[in-house]
Formats: C-alpha cells, sequence, structure tokens
C-alpha cells in the first residue's frame, strides 16, 4: 500500500484530484481511452468531487469518454438528500458535459431492492467488464467501506457482484453495495480518509487486518492501493 499523508483535508483533496487528473488523462490517452470511475460520498469524496468540478480540473478531461458508478447507495430516489448519486450529480456531474448514459446509478427508490441490484449486476457487467480504473473509498471509523460493515453477510460474500443490505447498522438500513470482489475488480483502489476518528482503522488498514473485523483492509486494486490520509488519521500508523 502507497500511504500519502496529509497536513490536513484541504491538501488531501488538492493532492488526490491532482493524482485523479492526471490518470483520467493518462487513461484517454491509450488507445481505447474510456476511463471507468466508481465515486465515493462522505465529507472526503464530495469535496474531492467538488474540486474535480473547478476549470483547471475539469476543463483538460473529455467526459464523454469517462463512465462513473457508485460504491454503495442507500435505498432513496436519487432526488433524496442521503442520495451518492444525487450527491455527485450536485457537486460534479451536473457542472461537466459527461453524457447522461455514462452515468451508472443504482435506481433505487425506497420501495423493494432485488430488481435494482440485478440491474446494476448487469450494468458492471456491460460497462465495465474488466473492472474499474479507479474504485474511490471513504471509510468509517469501524473501518467499514461502501455499504460492508464488519461482521456482516455484506462483507462475506465473495461470489456476487452487488448486494442488497437490509440491516446497515448506519442508517438509512437499507443500501445496495458493491462487494469486496467487485472492488478488488479495480486497477486502483483510492482511500480518501480523514479525521482523528478515523486513526484506528486507518492503522488496521494499513496493517492489513482481517476484512471481517475491518473490512477496509479487504480492498485493494489490482495494479496500486493508495490510502490518501491527514496525519490526525495517520497518527496509529507504524511504518
Amino acid at each position: 500500500m502507497e500511504i500519502q499523508r496529509f497536513p490536513e483535508l484541504d491538501s488531501l483533496i488538492d493532492g488526490s484530484s491532482q493524482r485523479l487528473t492526471d490518470t483520467l488523462l493518462s487513461i484517454q490517452s491509450e488507445p481505447e481511452g474510456v476511463a471507468r470511475v466508481v465515486l465515493t460520498g462522505g465529507t472526503a469524496g464530495i469535496a474531492l468531487l467538488r474540486r474535480m468540478a473547478e476549470p483547471d480540473r475539469a476543463s483538460g478531461i473529455d467526459w464523454s469518454r469517462v463512465h462513473v458508478f457508485f460504491g454503495d447507495e442507500r435505498n432513496v430516489p436519487v432526488d433524496h438528500p442521503d442520495s451518492n448519486e444525487g450527491q455527485a450529480r450536485e457537486a460534479l456531474l451536473d457542472h461537466v458535459p459527461i453524457p447522461e448514459e455514462n452515468i451508472h446509478g443504482y435506481g433505487l427508490t425506497g420501495g423493494e431492492m432485488d430488481e435494482a441490484v440485478d440491474a446494476y449486476r448487469r450494468i458492471i457487467v456491460e460497462f465495465a467488464p474488466n473492472g474499474f480504473d479507479v474504485h474511490l473509498l471513504g471509510m468509517g471509523g469501524e473501518g467499514h467501506i461502501n455499504s460492508l460493515f464488519p461482521h456482516t453477510d455484506a462483507v462475506r460474500e465473495d461470489q456476487e457482484l452487488v448486494v442488497a443490505v437490509t440491516d446497515s447498522p448506519k442508517p438509512p438500513a437499507e443500501r445496495a453495495t458493491l462487494t469486496l470482489p467487485t472492488v478488488r475488480s479495480a486497477r486502483r483502489v483510492w482511500f480518501l480518509v480523514s479525521g482523528e476518528e478515523k486513526a484506528e482503522a486507518a492503522a488496521h488498514l494499513a496493517a492489513g487486518a482481517d476484512p471481517l473485523d475491518w473490512p477496509a483492509a479487504g480492498a485493494h486494486g489490482t495494479d496500486e492501493t493508495v490510502l490518501f490520509v491527514t496525519e490526525d488519521a495517520a497518527a496509529q500508523i507504524r511504518q
């Protein structure tokens, strides 16, 4: 794991957004030239998206050759304040010329989730058959990523690409989430972690703890795994 330390959140966002911009431009210079990116919510995740919407980051990217996905979603309509897709649209996607058909949301409405979960599996197979180029992840203080919480059926899942969660310990209880095998299909897995309340989890992540106890530790990319972390969150990491 590569660990990138920053004094505070603003500098973390500057550093990670510059690296994301450079990565997207590099991918778009390749023969296929299509970038597949999984977005994350949370304070740092949304701050990164807001930074990516600024002209010095957004203007050089060919957004018609970017497909975006979501690591998880609450079982609410996209216009609900809790919707990860809705927050991402407000922060970034409504401000850049990305085609609507390149935004792959879960389509949850607050009702039954199985059909939406099945549809999202098919979306991943169709639009990211070889995995993702970048999977952005936040992390909770107990080490959860996406909607994969410690000692739950979802974090134990080792076959399905996407699962429904009906008992999330963090409200709302109903969600859909990518699984650890799906996260590990990404070439690059990047964590955005800040705040002293994340220090214990960040240390377990860096040490490669048991994912059943600390789900973040089960996430890694095929090419690289990067922890962008503020100094307060890195206080317990041993290097």
